[in-house]
């Protein structure tokens, strides 16, 4: 049996800080990669996601962008926030090192479409002279609105008092490119002792959502602020871009956040790995669009794999 190796390299996303954020694996070249080893190469990295670039030729990509595939440590998924975030900052910082004038937008062919990724060229705010950080925003699918959930069905499912899910936003499923129910608590104090273990299965029926996302919402002075968590396979993510676009055009369609208004939504606080997420959606009317999720991401490994 012939010996091969792969290259990869592993990022924390939604972070400036290395061993903060989402960690992220991903293999440059994975053309020889066969779906079972991708799947279970993703299971031998245990992190939330892991992605798969894989190279095609210089007019393909001018044209589709860069193929790519995200796995969870149980399945393929066609489209992941942090990994689409993650994935684009990394091949930007290719393109810089080989170009004098790198794109500001890196494209990426995902199996939900083409998501777009713009990198932020104002110094200030896209590198971080100490680690080499970069800040990116993705653009996301326009967003589907779901079923509103009831809070009494939900506060059963948590196994917790109804009046600890605020009253006064609801409860709903809402999609740009995969489904979420985004659940509004009252304070950080009541979603920091939220815990693992329950079933959202029966509560999300139907709705094409796997998933719960909560919030807890908090403006101070002129900024609007929120905190965030998600468990998913028995454990928790420290930091779900796809959720938090979800989010973003929950809070805009509810009148919560204003049109275009950049949000930081802070996630991954109870786990010890910090995240900081940057949304905005634009809302004309009744409609939603424009929905953008950024933030930084930073090297933290290199290494090879042998099969």
């Amino acid at each position: 049996m012939v010996e091969r190796t792969y290259d990869f390299v592993q990022l924390d996303v939604f972070t400036k800080t290395p061993l903060q954020g989402n960690a992220l694996a991903i293999f440059p070249d994975a053309r020889e990669i066969s779906d079972h080893e991708m799947q279970a190469l993703a299971k031998e990295m245990n992190l939330s996601e892991t992605t798969f670039i894989v190279p095609r030729d210089a007019a393909t990509e001018a044209r589709e962008g860069k193929k790519v595939r995200i796995f969870t440590v149980e399945e393929e998924l066609p489209f992941a926030g942090h990994p689409t975030l993650g994935t684009a900052l990394y091949l930007h910082a290719l393109q810089s090192a080989d170009q004098q004038m790198p794109p500001d937008q890196i494209i990426l062919d995902l199996a939900v479409g083409k998501i777009p990724v713009r990198i932020d060229q104002d110094p200030k705010n896209a590198t971080d002279r100490v680690n080499g950080s970069a800040f990116g925003e993705m653009r996301q699918r326009d967003p589907e609105f779901g079923r509103i959930l009831a809070r009494e069905d939900v506060a059963r499912t948590l196994r917790i008092n109804v009046d600890e899910i605020a009253p006064e936003w609801p409860s709903q499923v809402v999609s740009t490119g995969l489904p979420f129910a985004v659940v509004p608590v009252r304070s950080s104090k009541i979603i920091a002792k939220l815990k693992p273990g329950f079933s959202a299965e029966e509560l999300l029926q139907g709705t094409g959502a796997k998933f719960l996302y909560f919030l807890s919402i908090e403006r101070s002075e002129d900024r609007l602020e929120a905190r965030a968590r998600m468990f998913f396979y028995g454990g928790e993510d420290p930091a779900t871009g796809s959720a938090a676009g979800c989010a973003a055009s929950w809070m805009a369609k509810h009148g919560i956040a204003r049109s275009d208004e950049r949000v930081l939504i802070r996630q991954g606080v109870e786990m010890r790995r910090p995240s900081e997420i940057f949304v905005r959606a634009v809302r004309e009317g009744e409609q939603i669009s424009n929905v953008r999720v950024g933030g930084y991401a930073v090297e933290v490994l290199r290494g090879t794999v042998t099969l």
